[in-house]
């Protein structure tokens, strides 16, 4: 059985951490990966801060990623990466 992989993408507004995020997704899906995101934009206007929490595996019941459950976090932007920084796992990249 896969385990899941938690995957945060980061960045601010206008950086297409969205779209990235959605090329992930429907790679995954074309995959046979079960998937779940969630979107958090706040102010997703050019510069406010942009967060989206991917989950992917063999079966993924939550679209949510926990403090230190991240595997991987892509960041776009420094000050996100470093704001963030505490949801990846002691072994994550």
């Amino acid at each position: 059985m896969l385990k899941p992989l938690d995957i945060l993408l980061v960045g601010v507004g206008g950086q297409g951490t969205i779209l990235a995020t959605r090329v992930l997704a429907e790679a995954a899906g074309a995959s046979g990966y079960d998937i779940k995101v969630s979107e958090i934009k706040g102010m997703a206007q050019r510069g406010g801060s942009v967060v989206t929490q991917v989950r992917l595996g063999e079966r993924v019941y939550s679209p949510i990623i926990s403090r230190g459950g991240a595997d991987v976090i892509l960041a776009f932007e420094k000050m996100e990466a470093m704001r963030w920084l505490p949801f990846l796992k002691a072994d994550g990249i």
